[in-house]
């Protein structure tokens, strides 16, 4: 199984794994990709589903953000089965 997109961890199936779209549905987006839960839900937290679509919808535009680099530079830390339930979307569209 290929390592999260985001963080680079390794993902363990299970409930600590979600599928991400690039680009939202909400937004014309099909592909999706596995990554943990927390940094799905660290994304969604961030952004919205137009931010998404428009400016982030690359690995690399993600990550170059100044609040994502830090959460992957603090997420890298943890076993890649941790799952925090703090994120969460603060607005969905």
């Amino acid at each position: 199984m290929p390592p999260c997109p985001l963080c680079g961890r390794p993902i363990v199936p299970g409930p600590s794994a979600d599928e991400h779209h690039l680009v939202p549905k909400s937004e014309g987006g099909r592909d999706k990709t596995l990554v943990h839960r927390v940094c799905h839900r660290k994304i969604h937290a961030t952004f919205s589903e137009k931010e998404l679509a428009r400016g982030y919808a690359s690995w690399e535009a993600l990550r170059g953000h100044p609040e994502i680099a830090s959460f992957v530079q603090w997420v890298r830390k943890k076993p890649p089965e941790f799952n925090d339930g703090s994120a969460r979307p603060r607005r969905r569209r």
